[in-house]
């Protein structure tokens, strides 16, 4: 179920390139020249978007393996900005510990992966939430998933 009061989310120019880095150290060109198929087709994404001067490609246009090796590199980024001080739960209609509105944390589970990355996008510009200052070295912490935590979706 997608959230109701909020378009859908496309994969912003940022991510992609976050993506493509990802992939450069995971599987570096051998001969410094061609390019691993999981690089080659997120590179067709990015060299599109830089012609038509875009900032987010829609997910549903790009070619599946394109998506694929963005999933997978999504799926190596924390899940979800909670420090676990929700003061949403306490009444506020922002976290003061994540900086999500009350409806991006009762909704998270059911947001699908271009709308987080939009998410933590605004959260990270903001900069305000005490993730970003106050509790940092929580939010640090929180980086790495614990041995046996099963890889999401």
């Amino acid at each position: 179920m997608r959230l109701e009061t909020r378009p859908l989310a496309g994969i912003h120019i940022t991510d992609l390139e976050s993506a493509i880095n990802y992939w450069r150290a995971r599987e570096p060109s051998l001969d410094g020249v061609s390019l691993p198929e999981s690089m080659r087709s997120l590179a067709g994404v990015y060299a599109l978007m830089v012609y038509h001067r875009e900032v987010e490609a829609d997910p549903a246009s790009m070619p599946p393996e394109a998506y694929a090796a963005w999933m997978d590199w999504y799926r190596s980024t924390p899940d979800t900005p909670c420090i676990a001080i929700c003061s949403t739960s306490q009444g506020d209609a922002v976290c003061k510990g994540c900086g999500r509105s009350f409806e991006e944390v009762q909704k998270w589970t059911e947001m699908d992966a271009p709308q987080k990355r939009a998410t933590w996008r605004r959260i990270t510009a903001e900069g305000s939430a005490w993730r970003f200052n106050k509790y940092a070295e929580r939010a640090a912490e929180n980086t790495n998933p614990a041995p046996g935590r099963p890889k999401r979706d």
